[in-house]
């Protein structure tokens, strides 16, 4: 296997989880009695631009088609995150009812309908259906493909490039992550603006978040490596933040190479000098990683060992792709957990691929009162701590297992 970007092969393993079927692969009642199909897990790290990836056996049409269940719009913080960026891109750019707001993985129009309701042109690139089903019922009109050269070509041929071109949480999931940005490349007006945010590497290492491994995600991505792809394609990463989000993400901030009238912020130097200090440039700082997820999977273990010996129960909630890896890495099921609850109808009514834990409506949690809660997407603990603070009623707590146990 060569490194998708720069073409080095690789044989540094950053961490082998194992064989899992794809982490939104749900399954119905009816298929429980299916055979499912299992890919191996194993993320390598390239010794020359230390691109960390994995390798693709699941391909990115078989995850995201029409059955897709992950909808934007049913965390109410990433609601509001979306719409304090739309109001910071409105505040620094000036976009107005001439400029075209492009989104690449739209979703459900949970960000886009923010720019539309300020009468900005928005157009979504969305390749899940029934996603941009739900989108156009808001008024947000999206084209249903795969992004890259192509698609971009197509839409630039059309007269549609963009002044602001974004993508949240879609870098990582692309399996050629150069052809998206040579398409990102093409759709770009002269003068325009790209965004884009994702998970920080950094953080994932520092915090143990091996859980947001999943087949989805082709590529765990440092500054200094997205910095050198967006430069083959001629962009210029000209600003970065970092975020809280999804437990540390950066947003950066690209141009055409060509374009001048975006200074290089002080935040570009700064970003790079950190990750350098921290090694991130030298494989040692990869090493170890498996270890680290081990020591999590024995203390995760332990505590749901213990619990049963003891007679308490113990429920999940939040039915998102990390808590698939996790639980699917650590070899739980429904004998350790009795349900996960999740917001999501699509969810509801199904079972977590491997584990075969039910998703059930938030009523059941009501009604079952469980000892302990085990929150699967660790990094929305706040929102879901207040939205089910009432298991403290029943002396109930709240358990998360990244980025070490945690009973609260």
């Amino acid at each position: 296997m060569n490194c998708r970007f720069c073409k080095t092969e690789l044989n540094n393993v950053f961490i082998d989880l194992g064989n899992s079927p794809a982490s939104n692969s749900f399954l119905t009642k009816e298929a429980l009695n299916e055979p499912e199909t299992f890919y191996p897990l194993k993320v390598y790290t390239c010794p020359s631009c230390f691109l960390v990836q994995v390798d693709e056996y699941k391909k990115s049409d078989a995850i995201f088609d029409s059955s897709y269940v992950y909808f934007s719009s049913y965390s109410t913080s990433w609601l509001l995150h979306a719409k304090a960026y739309v109001e910071k891109m409105q505040q620094r750019f000036h976009y107005t009812e001439d400029s075209l707001v492009i989104e690449i993985a739209s979703n459900d129009g949970y960000l886009l309908q923010y720019f539309k309701e300020k009468k900005i042109p928005v157009l979504g690139v969305e390749p899940t259906a029934n996603t941009a089903a739900v989108a156009a019922e808001k008024g947000v009109p999206s084209v249903v493909d795969f992004f890259g050269v192509r698609l971009a070509s197509q839409l630039a041929a059309e007269g549609k490039k963009a002044d602001l071109l974004l993508g949240n949480n879609v870098l990582a999931h692309v399996p050629d992550i150069v052809d998206f940005v040579g398409g990102m490349k093409l759709l770009l007006k002269d003068t325009g603006v790209i965004t884009m945010e994702f998970p920080h590497l950094m953080q994932l290492v520092d915090n143990n978040q091996f859980d947001t491994i999943y087949h989805e995600h082709f590529s765990y991505l440092s500054f200094y490596t997205v910095k050198q792809i967006f430069e083959a394609a001629g962009l210029e990463l000209f600003d970065v933040e970092e975020l809280p989000t999804h437990g540390g993400s950066l947003r950066i901030y690209a141009r055409h190479q060509e374009d001048l009238t975006k200074p290089v912020t002080d935040q570009v130097a700064a970003l790079l000098a950190k990750e350098k200090h921290k090694g991130m440039q030298d494989l040692p700082y990869y090493a170890g990683f498996q270890q680290k997820a081990f020591t999590i999977k024995k203390e995760l273990l332990q505590f749901l060992l213990d619990q049963k010996k003891s007679g308490k129960t113990v429920a999940a909630y939040g039915a998102a792709a990390k808590g698939n890896t996790l639980l699917n890495y650590c070899g739980i099921k429904s004998d350790f957990i009795d349900f996960v609850v999740d917001a999501n109808p699509h969810k509801q009514h199904k079972f977590l691929p491997a584990s075969h834990i039910p998703v059930v409506e938030e009523a059941h949690l009501k009604q079952a009162r469980p000892d302990y809660v085990l929150i699967l997407p660790w990094n929305l603990r706040e929102e879901i701590t207040k939205q089910l603070a009432y298991i403290k009623d029943w002396g109930g707590q709240f358990v998360t297992a990244i980025p070490a146990l945690q009973i609260t």
